[in-house]
């Protein structure tokens, strides 16, 4: 049977970590949005990075509750090495989802570009000269001048040059 006093130590031990979880998710969220605000990031960018650093945070979190309520480490090992090899494999076979999600997150923090911008893609093949549209986690969203939308890899985006061009006014004669 349950009883309180056989796990008080454990039970304070996750409440604390529990409440450790909370703050810490507050302070890093409003870290971020602090950030983002002082250098223009676009909202959606903002929250997808917080939900990624969110999901580190709860897999660190289940892992210290696991030692705190102390499980066998030979049944975690087993379990972690089981569910390691099969997201392993999957992720081999999916490698560029994680190459893309990875390069959204490069281009976030270094935000070289913003949506808006012309920019000319420097590809031997395919050379392209577009507008921005949209910055997701895993592609950017461009339309050429004659109205052709593509949509182009994140991780494509880091490995070809990228020329952002300069905003080119048209001359208009302008009455007060």
């Amino acid at each position: 049977m349950f009883s309180f006093k056989e796990y008080s130590q454990e039970i304070i031990s996750t409440l604390i970590l529990l409440l450790i979880l909370i703050a810490m998710r507050m302070i890093v969220s409003k870290l971020i949005r602090r950030y983002a605000s002082s250098s223009q990031l676009l909202e959606h960018r903002t929250n997808l990075v917080i939900k990624y650093i969110h999901l580190l945070m709860n897999i660190l979190v289940a892992i210290c509750l696991v030692v705190i309520w102390g499980v066998d480490t030979k049944d975690i090992f087993f379990y972690v090495s089981s569910i390691a090899t099969v997201i392993g494999v999957a992720m081999f076979a999916q490698w560029s989802i994680l190459s893309n999600i990875t390069s959204g997150m490069i281009l976030f923090f270094s935000f070289p570009f913003r949506i808006g911008d012309t920019i000319k893609i420097h590809d031997k093949d395919f050379p392209i000269e577009a507008e921005i549209e949209d910055i997701s986690a895993f592609h950017v969203n461009l339309r050429t001048k004659e109205g052709e939308r593509i949509i182009f890899p994140n991780n494509l985006l880091l490995q070809k040059g990228i020329s952002i061009m300069p905003v080119q006014y048209e001359d208009k004669e302008f009455f007060d």
